[in-house]
């Protein structure tokens, strides 16, 4: 993971993610949209509260990586009780959240 701000690689705009209110579910989110993302620089930008995962373009979390790394069974849409706000435009369905940039 990277902490830090959104920057480079095409500017902050473009970033798009879920904002998880702070705590070890947020690091699990974090963790999943890792795996969920290989070969993108996710950005982690930790603000006490709560915390911002980005990425550049697309930031897809599916319920596969994120009940791999809780360790039991949990359905997506329970995640919008954790996410009080989100970067970009969102796509759910049963078994994927994908945030996406849409100017």
């Amino acid at each position: 993971m990277m902490a830090g701000e959104a920057g480079g690689g095409g500017g902050p705009d473009n970033f798009v993610g879920p904002v998880i209110r702070a705590g070890d579910f947020a690091e699990v989110v974090a963790q999943s949209i890792e795996d969920d993302n290989p070969g993108k620089d996710v950005r982690i930008v930790d603000r006490g509260d709560y915390v911002r995962i980005h990425t550049a373009q697309v930031c897809r979390l599916t319920r596969k990586a994120l009940e791999r790394n809780l360790g039991h069974p949990y359905e997506l849409r329970m995640l919008e009780t954790e996410m009080p706000s989100f970067s970009g435009r969102l796509r759910t369905r049963d078994d994927e959240f994908v945030w996406f940039y849409d100017n």
